[in-house]
Order: C-alpha cells, then sequence, then structure tokens
C-alpha cells in the first residue's frame, strides 16, 4: 500500500511558476509508475503527466507540454512538477497517483493509490 501527500500548491499570476510535490509512504515508492492529473470545476480528471519507475521516461500532456517538467527522487519517495508559464486554465486541483506495473499510463482508472489533491489558481 502507499499514501501519497500532495504539497506546493497555491495562488500565482499568469505567467508564473509553482512547483508540486508528493511524498509517498512505503519501501517500495520505485516499483511505482506515477502520474500527475488535474480536476478544474465542473469538469472530469484528466491527464497532466506520467513518469515511469526509474524516472527515465516522461509522457505530458499536449496543453502542458513545453510549460511542466514531471521528475522523481526515489531516494526520497518523491515525485516533482514544476509548472512554468502558468495560465488561468491551468487552475485546478492537482492530484498525484501510483501505478503498480511495469508500465506507465496516461489513463486515470489504471492508477491504484492517489492523493488528496493540492489547490492551483492562477489568476489573470
Amino acid at each position: 500500500q502507499v499514501q501519497l501527500v500532495e504539497s506546493g500548491g497555491g495562488l500565482v499570476q499568469a505567467g508564473g511558476s509553482l512547483r508540486l510535490s508528493c511524498a509517498a509512504s512505503g519501501r517500495t515508492f520505485s516499483r511505482y509508475a506515477m502520474g500527475w492529473f488535474r480536476q478544474a470545476p465542473g469538469k472530469e480528471r484528466e491527464f497532466v503527466a506520467a513518469i515511469s519507475r526509474s524516472g527515465g521516461t516522461t509522457y505530458y500532456a499536449d496543453s502542458v507540454k513545453g510549460r511542466f517538467t514531471m521528475s522523481r527522487d526515489n531516494a526520497k519517495n518523491t515525485v516533482y512538477l514544476q509548472m512554468n508559464s502558468l495560465k488561468p486554465e491551468d487552475t485546478a486541483v492537482y492530484y498525484c497517483a501510483a501505478r503498480g506495473g511495469l508500465y506507465v499510463s496516461t489513463e486515470r482508472y489504471d492508477y491504484d493509490y492517489w492523493g488528496q489533491g493540492t489547490q492551483v489558481t492562477v489568476s489573470s
């Protein structure tokens, strides 16, 4: 079992940056592919980014490609999402998720564990 706790959300002006962190419990963190998803009010939860167990492979939604960077530190049981050039449409609750198994996925239903989320608000 994995417990995930996100942090780093907040209010930022358009064009600004934030760095989200997701700390995981347990000794088997490196066995999980990780993902970031977000959910805006009235919308479905959508994929943002994912990273392989080793950190060698990453995937991004087209809407964030070139602006967001996902990374992980297996020694610290933590994944990060560096968000630059933020836009008002990036406003959402951001969730960290863990997926057991070998492959990375962009589908939310493939993920086994979820954090409680952290709010990101981008003002225009």
